[in-house]
């Protein structure tokens, strides 16, 4: 991913780039928000000059003419709850905690805190208030209605304080594909949003030692009936046509199922096709395969005849190889978050990797439309998780203590999630020896998610195997200092459309970042200059990758600074 890559790349910067007014057609200006404070010192970033003009790149000018099928850059203007609402509801109080007997007196407050969230979800939802103050728990917080918030006073002020870990709590959690790692380093939180079914049903199965529901339709892929079938269409699309529309609803959340063929044309197309992945060995990929079909959780907002209109554009092609159909799935989680308040587990030292005891913050799982505002965690094993969950947004959300193995984690098919304004502490003890720290991951197939405005003191962009794709990483100040992780079954690191646009990178590492020589028609935009050292890794596929460098050597004068601000302003 040196210099010896561009002969075959886009390189563009400084005086090949294009230099404009700051007022451009159709871009939208950064958001004036950012991650919360803490106090300390903001990293030391490489800038733009202050008089610097802005910069656009010609790739921006092309995606503008074709923003849902640009062979490099995703749309994803439509990531986060209800399609990127700036305003995130606001459900009427209908009860405090300490009317349910929590107090913050050093007494094992969990009891009372689920019985008022479950009082909220028997009366149909609303919001659960926690006063100012330090509770302590000792189980998992559970929402497990539709249509519940559970808010604290905000999260310099009110404190959940966790003196157990899942382990203790559940059980050990071991890995589906054997060995003795513990699931609870890739899964589960303190605070979990699920379905209160799957819960249920999770709990039993890891209490007895089976493997649990994890997915929207399940492990074995097998907990939906088929509602019609879906007529060719290509990637971009935002009405299909259907065979059958008659149990087709607006407002209704649907599963778009797609499964592979023996010759494996829907991962080669996750892959952005070409030589290059028809080349590509898939049989032995067992874990990536398991992950297929590929299932995008949607809602409809129109049938009109057989037309069906969605809330977003396809994330892929539809062809009849691949049994294209609408389905249901396991009842979601919809409408519910966790607002203002610290989650901080007792400071105990950072396990082994994959052997972590479940010292995790909040998790969404089976999640559609739920959201984290002004959250932070601290002292955790596994910070912010999203499990088989999508659409859902994590706000100001805040990694801190000492060390974590993911600050964020995305995996199981999660899609079109938006986590913006969120920081990764540095942490505040030495990493113990044998111990993994990586980063905000993504990997199981998952597609269309966005990071945004982030302010990274530890941690890298982790994809971590499983053919990822279609992610964004945008506005991002990061000491990349840590590793990505992924087994070799799970297969590619990337599939195609991954951006990280507008990435400051403090201490110059390229690993994860610099993408031209690793990712298949992806884009890196406004990068620092950076190098390769410690974690060097190669491309999974052969031949060209169809990868963009541009504006390279440029930070902060790249316009539009915001990738996904600048989408959600394009008209549709």
């Amino acid at each position: 991913m040196g210099n010896a890559h561009l002969t075959r790349r886009t390189l563009l910067g400084g005086a090949t780039a294009v230099a404009l007014g700051a007022t451009t057609t159709g871009v939208a200006q950064a958001a004036t928000a950012k991650p919360h404070s803490t106090g300390a010192a903001p990293l030391t970033a490489p800038h733009a000059a202050p008089d610097a003009a802005p910069q656009v790149p010609p790739i921006w000018r092309e995606f503008n003419r074709t923003p849902y099928t640009h062979p490099q850059i995703p749309y994803i203007g439509r990531a986060g709850h209800r399609g990127g609402a700036r305003r995130l509801p606001r459900p009427r109080v209908v009860a405090d905690v300490r009317d349910f007997g929590a107090v913050a007196d050093g007494t094992d407050s969990a009891p009372a805190i689920n019985r008022a969230i479950a009082a909220a979800g028997r009366a149909g939802g609303g919001t659960v208030t926690i006063p100012p103050g330090t509770f302590r728990i000792d189980d998992v917080i559970r929402i497990g209605h539709s249509n519940v918030v559970l808010r604290g006073a905000g999260s310099t002020r009110t404190k959940l304080y966790a003196i157990r870990n899942l382990t203790e709590l559940i059980g050990p959690y071991g890995s589906r594909y054997g060995g003795d790692k513990s699931s609870w380093s890739w899964a589960g939180g303190l605070i979990w949003l699920a379905p209160k079914a799957r819960w249920d049903s999770l709990v039993a199965a890891i209490r007895a030692k089976a493997w649990p529901f994890e997915g929207w339709t399940g492990n074995r892929r097998d907990e939906w009936r088929p509602l019609t079938t879906v007529a060719p269409a290509r990637q971009g699309a935002w009405t299909v046509t259907v065979t059958d529309p008659s149990a087709l609803r607006p407002g209704a959340l649907v599963l778009l199922r797609l499964s592979d063929d023996a010759g494996h044309t829907l991962l080669e197309h996750v892959s952005g096709g070409g030589p290059g992945p028809e080349a590509y060995t898939w049989d032995d990929k067992t874990k990536l395969t398991s992950y297929v079909p590929y299932e995008w959780p949607v809602r409809i907002t129109a049938v009109k005849g057989r037309k069906v209109t969605l809330e977003r554009p396809l994330p892929l092609d539809v062809r009849p190889e691949w049994d294209p159909q609408l389905t249901t799935h396991v009842g979601e989680l919809t409408g519910s978050g966790v607002e203002g308040l610290t989650l901080e587990a007792v400071e105990t030292p950072q396990q082994p990797h994959l052997l972590d005891k479940g010292h995790n913050g909040v998790v969404f799982q089976c999640a559609y439309d739920c959201w984290a505002d002004d959250v932070t965690v601290r002292h955790v094993d596994n910070g912010f998780g999203l499990v088989a969950a999508s659409a859902c947004t994590l706000r100001r959300t805040r990694v801190a203590g000492r060390g974590s193995h993911h600050p964020y984690f995305c995996r199981e098919g999660s899609h079109d999630n938006l986590i913006e304004d969120f920081t990764i502490d540095a942490r505040t003890t030495p990493a113990p020896s044998g111990t993994q720290l990586h980063g905000i991951n993504v990997e199981g197939l998952s597609s269309y998610n966005v990071w945004s405005r982030g302010d990274m003191r530890m941690g890298t962009f982790d994809s971590h195997r499983g053919l990822p794709f279609a992610n964004v990483r945008t506005d991002i100040t990061v000491d990349n200092n840590g590793r990505h992780g992924g087994d070799a079954s799970a297969g590619p690191l990337f599939g195609a459309r991954f951006t990280h646009w507008n990435v400051r990178v403090t201490n110059a590492r390229a690993g994860m970042i610099r993408l031209d020589g690793l990712a298949p028609y992806s884009a890196t935009v406004g990068l620092n200059e950076v190098r390769e050292f410690d974690q060097i890794d190669v491309p999974d596929f052969t031949g060209d990758l169809h990868s963009r460098l541009e504006l390279y050597g440029t930070t902060d004068a790249v316009h539009p600074p915001n990738l996904y601000d600048a989408q959600r302003a394009l008209p549709r």
